[in-house]
């Protein structure tokens, strides 16, 4: 199963964030999650600071564009396969730096792509 890390994760059950790390865990993908408040979802922990997690897969992002921009090294920095733009995330000064990297990106929905087993 792919490596994700949740970028923007949530505690709060009606965000999508949090509705995305639990659905990649029923599906059995590894998750890391980062966002601005500690806590556990289900069996995974938010981190609140940036960790050199390794062998992601996948960084599927919850953050509008405004918030990315400080997180664009540290993102690329990972090197991870494909970076997911969720809905309200989509950022084309990004999808330039990811292009620059070789990283492969995605402006579509975690949770649909999960659905759909095109994840």
């Amino acid at each position: 199963m792919k490596k994700t890390l949740v970028f923007g994760a949530s505690l709060k059950t009606e965000r999508y964030s949090n509705m995305a790390i639990k659905k990649l865990r029923r599906y059995q993908h590894h998750v890391n999650a980062f966002g601005l408040r500690s806590g556990i979802v289900d069996d995974v922990t938010i981190d609140t600071e940036l960790m050199p997690y390794k062998d992601i897969d996948t960084v599927t992002l919850y953050l509008n564009p405004k918030r990315q921009e400080v997180y664009y090294d540290y993102i690329v920095g990972l090197n991870p396969k494909r970076v997911i733009f969720n809905p309200g995330t989509e950022n084309p000064e990004f999808y330039n730096l990811l292009k620059q990297n070789n990283i492969h990106f995605e402006v579509a929905c975690t949770l649909v792509l999960l659905s759909t087993n095109q994840y």
